[in-house]
């Protein structure tokens, strides 16, 4: 097979070594810096599989990369290629099937057969094992996947790739060949705005921007008191000249907030970065878009629209995501000049940029500010400077050398990345699938974990110790007999996230007279989840009535986590989104249903999504009465129309 067989350029050494290695059917655990061609790996698996009439699966992080993957693969390989990410499902028996990790995940315990015509799983960043939410689903696909499966795990630059590799070679007995790159084709500089100037190098930063000492106003006393010289504001249009007179954007502007994107953007309102050639297409191209997306009425797109004719956008995941869709694509066309976006934006969407600005080095955690990872900080500004477009890409970080120290500002560029570590954690619905086919003896599936591998003594048996706890707690509440599950036990195992309180509801007969818009309102209130300051949930008597039945049941499942020491405790359903979905059911225009709850657009969507999904587990659940599937795929058919419909939006892109 000549290497320009499925791509037209040479492959890099570290991708002609790891083709090889697919060619001789080796699982592969490639880590890379981002930018550097890992996907070409990916593409090169796909094409080899099909072309030998053989299956494989994608998995994706987010549902957004699942999306743009999707069309991607679709305008190569056509009627081939299907997706299911839990409210998308178009084409499910495709040879070629993107997921994401949890649908993947959830296939490997309900239905391991359906997988046995696939001959490779792609894990895209597989370094999400080290998400402190979802990394479990990571860890619990790897260990899950069944021996005929080859593996291609991609991932960003990490330490213990080797550890990894090994974990996987112990646990499933094949080999996996580690390939780690360290070279970047398209290499980055690195510069610095600080005191409202441009420096170019670390040691100018530390001359210039902190007069020679490693802290302004922080860090220890020099010479018995600290030193504390006042440093200019770091003006925001000095920056975007620069970059517009070295020819340095299209630019990815990164801030750690909606509100403070949308403010940066509309501060640069005054700007034209188009030429009014660039700014007539451009404007076409958007118009075009909106229209696509039915969007022409929509006020955040006509005010972005005024935006977008400066060349300027912002993008956060607090609007609408076909909003974002219609400005990633104007962004992918390199004629939108500056995005300025919150980090999501890093996560593996390919939106092509010259440089990257990152607004500031520390970000909120808990109650106050931390340094931003090394992952985090090499993930955002690998952004910069695509292959094939730019011979560089460039690095700009806003300093301000009273909240951050040269010492921090160096370790952000030197230090080694963070190792990723276990983060398993079991659901109760995995436990419940894993002990219909193993029964008690699925404790011994807990040496082969990753915490396992990783930890040991007290740590490793406290996590032995959760596990069991969690195991005694179903058999407590009556959803697995010694050896089986009850049908409580089968009903929970069907529910991903949300299992105890929904079966309880279900045994007590709480869900069997529910009408379809009561479902509806609960789904919300179960998927929801309040932002720490938020102020509670506008009274709707519905909710009220609702909350009244959710009561007892949950309090039943606290009493029991409390006593076993399980934490944390099953969520409590939060009502805030009652009036919109109401509103909503009630065939409302989506407009009007940001003035009836605290929570942004995009989030309504999400929240709306997420629901449909909980809904439609409920409607496929084998063990739920036909009344109860039948008024859950009603709410859901309800709920899921115009900008909530996820799928629509696939097909119209």
């Amino acid at each position: 097979m000549t290497t320009q067989h499925f791509h037209p350029f040479p492959y890099d050494p570290f991708q002609q070594r790891a083709i090889e290695l697919i060619d001789r059917g080796v699982s592969l655990l490639v880590a890379a810096p981002t930018g550097s061609g890992k996907t070409v790996l990916a593409d090169y698996v796909i094409e080899r599989t099909l072309e030998r009439h053989r299956r494989v699966i994608y998995t994706a992080p987010v549902k957004a990369l699942s999306n743009q993957k999707f069309r991607d693969f679709t305008a190569r390989h056509g009627e081939e290629v299907g997706i299911m990410t839990g409210d998308v499902t178009i084409n499910p028996t495709a040879p070629l099937i993107i997921m994401t990790t949890e649908i993947y995940r959830n296939t490997l315990l309900e239905d391991p057969a359906r997988l046995s015509r696939y001959a490779w799983v792609i894990f895209d960043e597989i370094h999400y094992l080290d998400d402190p939410e979802r990394g479990t689903v990571w860890e619990e696909s790897l260990l899950f996947t069944p021996s005929h499966m080859n593996l291609l795990c991609l991932s960003a630059t990490i330490p213990n790739v080797a550890q990894l590799a090994h974990w996987i070679r112990t646990i499933h007995g094949r080999p996996i060949e580690v390939i780690e790159e360290t070279h970047r084709p398209v290499p980055l500089t690195t510069l610095f705005q600080c005191q409202n100037a441009i420096l170019t190098s670390p040691e100018d930063l530390k001359q210039r921007g902190y007069h020679g000492h490693s802290a302004l106003g922080l860090g220890r006393p020099h010479h018995g008191r600290r030193a504390h010289v006042n440093a200019p504001a770091n003006r925001l249009h000095p920056l975007i000249h620069h970059l517009q007179e070295q020819e340095r954007l299209p630019c990815i502007f990164f801030t750690f907030g909606r509100r403070r994107a949308e403010d940066l953007a509309w501060e640069l309102s005054d700007l034209a970065l188009v030429d009014p050639s660039q700014r007539a297409t451009l404007r076409r191209l958007y118009t075009e878009l909106c229209a696509r997306f039915q969007l022409q009425h929509d006020q955040t797109a006509e005010a972005l629209g005024r935006l977008v004719d400066r060349g300027v956008a912002y993008h956060h995941a607090g609007m609408l995501p076909t909003v974002k869709e219609v400005i990633e694509r104007c962004f992918t066309s390199r004629l939108l000049k500056l995005i300025v976006t919150t980090e999501t934006f890093a996560l593996g969407i390919n939106m092509p940029a010259r440089s990257v600005v990152l607004d500031t080095l520390k970000k909120r955690s808990g109650g106050g500010f931390e340094l931003l990872r090394r992952r985090e900080f090499l993930q955002m500004a690998g952004r910069a400077g695509r292959r094939g477009m730019d011979e560089a890409g460039f690095v700009y970080l806003r300093v301000n050398p009273h909240h951050v120290s040269f010492s921090e500002v160096q370790h952000l560029l030197q230090g080694e990345p963070e190792p990723v570590h276990s983060r398993f954690n079991t659901t109760y619905a995995t436990l419940l699938n894993l002990f219909r086919r193993h029964g008690p003896a699925l404790v011994e599936l807990f040496p082969k974990t990753l915490y396992y591998f990783q930890t040991s003594g007290a740590r490793r048996q406290a996590g032995l110790d959760l596990m069991q706890r969690k195991l005694e707690l179903l058999r407590i509440l009556g959803y697995l007999t010694p050896t089986t599950l009850t049908p409580k036990g089968e009903f929970g195992a069907w529910l991903y996230g949300h299992e105890l309180l929904l079966t309880e509801l279900h045994t007590d007969g709480r869900l069997d007279d529910l009408s379809v818009h009561e479902l509806a309102l609960l789904a919300a209130a179960i998927v929801f989840e309040p932002k720490p300051k938020m102020g509670a949930a506008k009274s709707h008597r519905v909710s009220k009535r609702l909350a009244s039945r959710c009561a007892e049941p949950l309090a039943r499942i606290h009493k029991e986590e409390a006593r076993l020491r399980i934490a944390p405790r099953a969520k409590a359903p939060a009502f805030h989104l009652s009036l919109a979905m109401d509103a909503w059911l009630q065939k409302a225009a989506f407009a009007k249903l940001t003035r009836l709850c605290e929570v942004d657009e995009g989030e309504i969507v999400r929240y709306f999504r997420m629901a449909v999904q909980l809904l439609r587990q409920l409607a496929e659940a084998p063990a739920a009465e036909p009344s109860l599937r039948t008024a859950a795929r009603k709410a859901l058919e309800r709920v899921n129309r115009d900008v909530v419909d996820a799928e629509a939006q696939l097909r119209l892109g």
